[in-house]
């Protein structure tokens, strides 16, 4: 009876075996299925000015950094005080691009032609604001500083 037992016993026990056997897995493996789930769209941790680096929460940390872009710029751009011959009210788009050691530069821009008729220098204006930008900490996703590219509004109103 015990042998008969063993008997039928004897081949399940070899196929539970063959379950739970282990196989090492590379490095490279590990990368390659990692970087596979990883979303390199979305950063963990915004670029930020000096003011906004303590902010901890995503959307109020990217709204903080935006706000002072924007707030720069329209500095920079009313003490250029510009003279128009036509009434402005449009909105450029300016492709902010910072570079994993926090330097901005411009991507492109998007100008209607109408504002570049009235203001011829407003590419230069922009680009000499982008230039003297405060120090910018660049974005990071999992510690590790990387590039990121923003699309900002700039509306433009003069009468």
């Amino acid at each position: 009876m015990k042998k008969i037992l063993l008997l039928l016993l004897l081949p399940f026990l070899f196929v539970s075996c063959e379950e739970f056997q282990t196989r090492k897995i590379s490095s490279e493996e590990i990368l390659s299925e990692e970087t596979r789930d990883f979303n390199w769209h979305e950063v963990d941790q915004y670029p930020a000015f000096e003011e906004c680096r303590n902010i901890m929460e995503v959307e109020a940390a990217k709204a903080c950094f935006g706000n002072k872009v924007a707030q720069y710029f329209y500095s920079r751009l009313e003490a250029k005080q510009p003279v128009v011959t036509e009434a402005l009210n449009d909105t450029l788009y300016l492709y902010l691009k910072i570079s994993e050691k926090g330097k901005p530069a411009i991507d492109s821009m998007e100008i209607d032609s109408l504002v570049l008729d009235q203001l011829p220098g407003i590419k230069n204006w922009l680009s000499q604001s982008v230039d003297s930008l405060p120090k910018i900490y660049p974005a990071t996703k999992r510690g590790i500083p990387v590039k990121t590219t923003f699309r900002m509004p700039v509306v433009i109103k003069a009468e």
